[in-house]
C-alpha cells in the first residue's frame, strides 16, 4: 500500500500539488485537512496560496482582487480553493471556477482506511501525526500487502486504539487510584481535546473496575476546572494526613472539610508519578497554596509548594520554580500553536509574580525571538482553523453561532455576550481574575487564549473579533472602529437573527450601568456585544511599565463596576465570555522616524505605509525593524513592526504599548465566566 511508505498523512495529499501544473485548484475537503498547520505550511513551501471558500461575498471579494486581476495581467498563480464539501458537491460552485480549474478530493477515510470514520473525523487535525504512525505500525504488523491486511476496526476497537496510541492512555492498565488521578492530570495540564465519545468508551471501561465506584468520572473527565477544584479541596486533607503521619483518619471526614465535588477523600498526591504534576500546577497557578497548622514542618518537604509561609518566600521559591519550568518547555520553531498558548500563561504568570520585573534578561531575548520565527512560520496557517474551538479572535464569533445552534433545543432561549477588554494582557486579565475571585466566590472562570490579529491594533483586531472575518475582509473601515456595530449585526444576521436580538454598547469600564441593563432587558435580546475601554485608557496614560499597570488594573477592578457587569450579564440569562483585542508590553523607545507624511499610521510598536518603498526607505533607518507581509489585510496595510521590546519613540524613554509582535501583545484572555453550580 502506497500510503505504508509515506513518512507522515500529510505527503499523500501534497504529491497531488505540483507547481505550475494549474493556476487554479478546487479541493473538496470535507475533513478539514487543508486547512492543518502543516499542511498549510506544505502548500506554501511548494508556493500555493489558499483560500476557504465559505462565505460567497467575501470569497468573491478576496478571489478578483487578488488572483483574477493578476490572470488578466497574464501571471500565473497556484492557487487552492478548499471547499469543506464532498467530492460530488463541487458542481455546486460558480461556473467560472469550474471552469477554470482542475480538481481534486480528500478526505480522512483515504488516509486512515482501517479505523472508523467518525471517530478518526472527532479529532483535532494535530492529533493525526501521532494516530497516522499507529496506523503504520498496526498494518506492518500484519504485513503490507492488501491481502495481508487487518480488516478495519469497529467503532469501540477505534476508540480504544485511538485512546492508547494518541492520547496514551490503556484503560486496562488503570487499575488504582493514582493511575487514574495520573491519567486525569496529564489530560488536564496539557489541557488535551479529547472527543466526547473516546471519554464515553474509557468511562465504560473504568466503571467495569469497581475501585472507581466513588469516582465522579463523568465530571472529572470532562470539565478541566472542576477537576483542578477537586483537587484543590482534597489537598488540605493530604497536608493535614502529611502532618499526622497517617496516624488517625479523623482527617478523612468530608463534613470536616465541606467537599462541594463528591469523589474520594484521600488522594495519594505524594506517589512518584503524581508528585511532577502537582508541583507544576502550583507554580503555574493552576492550583493555590494553602495556610496550615505545622508550615514550619511541612514546608521543608516537597509539600512546601502548596503551603503559605511568609510572602516573601512563597513568591521567591515559585517564582525561581516558575522560571525553570519555562525554561525548560519553551516551545520549539515547529511548536503546535497550542504550545505557545500553554506557555503563554505561564509567561503571565511569571510577570504578575515578578511585579514586572522580569522581562529584560536573556530569556526573554530568547522567548521574543523563538516566538517572532513561529509567527512568521505558522501564523497564516492559523487563520482558517475550524471556529469550533477557537484559535484567533475572528473565529469567536462563529464559534458562538455553533454554540448558539447547537443548544438551540433548551427550554428557555439562550443568550450570548461577548465582552471585549480592550488592551487586556494575560497577565492583567489573571490580576483581574483574582480580585474578581475575591469579590465573588461564585464567580467560576473557563480560561483559555487565542491570538489577536497583527499588528495588534485596535482597528485591526478588535473589529476582526466583532466581524467574525479576517481585516482583509473590511479595507474601508480598518483605520476606524466606527463600523463595529454594523459588522456585529450583519454577522449576526447572517446566521439568522433580527435586529431586535443583537446589542452592541461601546465607551464601557466605569459610571452607571443603567443603559446597559436596560438595552439587555428587551426580551427578544439573544447577542450582546460590549466593549469594556477602561484599561485601554489605563494603558495609554501609563508611565510606571508593567508594575504600574498591574496595580491600575488590581484598582480598577477592586471597584464594583466590572463584578456588576457580568452580575447583570449571568443575572439576564447570558453566557459570558471575556476577551481582548490586543494585550501590551513595556517597551524602550528606539528613535522615532523622521518620515514626515509618509506613514498612514505613525503608532508605538508599529507604522503602517501605503506602498512598499515608503516601507523600506524607513526599514533602513531600524534595519531590526520586521516588515510584515500583508497576512489577511489589504494590499496597502503595509506594517513595520518596532523589534523586540522596542518603540519608535525618543530613546531610553521607556511606555506601555501595543501593535507588535510578543506574546504578550499577541496571545489574549478568551473566558467564558459563570456563577458556580449553574
Amino acid at each position: 500500500m502506497r500510503r505504508c511508505h509515506l513518512s507522515s498523512w500529510r505527503d499523500q495529499i501534497l504529491a497531488e500539488f505540483t507547481p505550475k501544473v494549474a493556476r487554479l485548484t478546487l479541493v473538496a475537503d470535507p475533513d478539514g485537512l487543508l486547512l492543518e498547520e502543516g499542511m498549510l505550511e506544505g502548500l506554501r513551501e511548494r508556493g500555493f496560496e489558499l483560500i476557504l471558500y465559505e462565505d460567497h461575498t467575501n470569497f468573491r471579494y478576496a478571489y478578483e482582487s487578488r488572483f483574477r486581476s493578476r490572470w488578466d495581467r497574464g501571471e500565473h498563480t497556484d492557487l487552492v480553493v478548499a471547499v469543506q464539501t464532498e467530492a460530488n458537491d463541487l458542481s455546486g460552485l460558480p461556473y467560472d471556477l469550474l471552469q477554470a480549474s482542475r480538481r481534486l478530493s480528500f478526505n480522512l477515510g483515504d488516509i486512515f482506511p482501517n479505523l472508523s470514520y467518525p471517530i478518526v473525523a472527532a479529532l483535532d487535525r494535530g492529533d493525526l501525526d501521532v494516530l497516522y504512525e499507529a496506523q503504520r505500525s498496526y498494518l506492518s504488523a500484519s504485513g503490507n500487502a492488501p491481502a495481508d491486511a487487518p480488516a478495519p476496526l469497529g467503532d469501540n476497537a477505534t476508540k480504544e486504539f485511538v485512546l492508547r496510541h494518541v492520547f496514551e492512555i490503556a484503560p486496562e492498565l488503570i487499575k488504582q487510584s493514582a493511575e487514574l488521578l495520573r491519567v486525569l492530570l496529564r489530560r488536564h495540564y496539557r489541557n488535551q481535546r479529547i472527543p466526547i465519545g473516546l471519554d464515553q468508551r474509557l468511562i465504560k471501561l473504568l466503571r467495569q473496575n469497581h475501585a472507581f465506584d466513588d469516582w465522579p468520572l463523568e465530571t472529572l473527565m470532562t470539565d478541566r476546572e472542576a477537576f483542578f477544584a477537586f483537587l484543590q479541596e482534597r489537598w488540605p486533607i493530604f497536608l493535614d494526613r502529611a502532618a499526622a503521619k497517617g496516624a488517625s483518619d479523623i482527617y478523612e471526614e468530608r463534613t470536616l472539610y465541606g467537599l462541594a465535588i463528591e469523589g474520594p477523600v484521600a488522594l495519594p498526591f505524594d506517589h512518584g508519578d503524581i508528585r511532577v504534576y502537582i508541583d507544576n500546577l502550583f507554580v503555574e497557578g493552576l492550583l493555590h497554596p494553602v495556610p496550615h497548622h505545622q508550615v514550619d514542618k511541612l514546608s521543608k518537604t516537597w509539600a512546601g509548594i502548596g503551603i503559605q509561609a511568609a510572602p516573601v518566600e512563597d513568591s521567591s521559591r515559585r517564582l525561581s520554580k516558575l522560571v525553570a519550568s519555562l525554561q525548560a518547555s519553551l516551545p520549539a520553531s515547529d511548536a503546535k500553536y497550542t504550545e505557545w498558548l500553554h506557555f503563554a500563561r505561564g509567561w503571565a504568570e511569571l510577570k504578575v509574580l515578578s511585579a514586572g520585573e522580569w522581562g529584560r534578561g536573556e530569556f526573554t531575548k530568547a522567548v521574543d525571538e523563538r516566538f517572532v520565527a513561529w509567527i512568521q512560520k505558522r501564523y497564516v496557517g492559523m487563520i482558517n482553523l475550524p471556529a469550533t474551538s477557537p484559535v484567533m479572535l475572528h473565529h469567536i464569533p462563529r464559534f458562538l453561532a455553533y454554540s448558539l445552534q447547537n443548544i438551540q433545543s433548551s427550554p428557555t432561549p439562550v443568550k450570548l455576550a461577548l465582552l471585549m477588554v480592550d488592551g487586556l494582557a494575560l497577565d492583567q486579565w489573571i490580576v483581574v481574575r483574582d480580585v474578581l475571585a475575591t469579590r465573588d466566590s461564585n464567580f467560576r472562570f473557563r480560561e483559555n487564549a487565542v491570538f489577536a490579529w497583527i499588528p495588534s491594533l485596535t482597528s485591526v483586531s478588535r473589529q476582526a473579533a466583532f466581524a467574525g472575518k479576517a481585516p482583509i475582509f473590511f479595507p474601508d473601515s480598518i483605520w476606524t472602529t466606527d463600523k463595529e456595530p454594523a459588522l456585529w449585526a450583519q454577522f449576526w444576521e447572517n446566521q439568522g437573527l433580527t435586529a431586535s436580538e443583537i446589542v452592541f454598547i461601546k465607551g464601557l469600564g466605569d459610571g452607571s450601568l443603567e443603559s446597559v441593563s436596560e438595552a439587555l432587558s428587551h426580551p427578544k435580546v439573544r447577542v450582546a456585544g460590549l466593549v469594556v475601554d477602561k484599561v485601554d485608557k489605563i494603558m495609554h496614560g501609563m508611565e510606571l511599565g508593567t508594575t504600574g499597570m498591574h496595580n491600575q488594573v488590581c484598582q480598577w477592578a477592586k471597584q464594583p463596576y466590572l463584578s456588576a457587569l457580568l452580575e447583570l450579564l449571568l443575572d439576564r440569562g447570558f453566557r459570558v465570555y471575556l476577551t481582548s483585542d490586543h494585550g501590551n508590553i513595556e517597551a524602550e523607545g528606539c528613535g522615532r522616524p523622521a518620515e514626515g507624511a509618509v506613514a498612514d499610521l505613525r503608532g508605538e510598536r508599529v507604522r503602517i505605509y501605503p506602498d512598499v518603498t515608503l516601507r523600506s526607505r524607513v526599514k533602513e533607518r531600524f534595519p531590526a525593524a520586521l516588515e510584515w507581509d500583508s497576512v489577511g489585510l489589504p494590499d496597502d496595510y503595509l506594517a513595520l513592526l518596532a523589534p523586540a521590546q522596542q518603540a519608535f519613540v525618543q530613546e531610553q524613554r521607556r511606555i506601555v504599548s501595543h501593535g507588535g509582535i510578543s506574546i504578550e501583545e499577541l496571545i489574549v484572555p478568551l473566558v467564558q465566566i459563570e456563577r458556580r453550580g449553574e
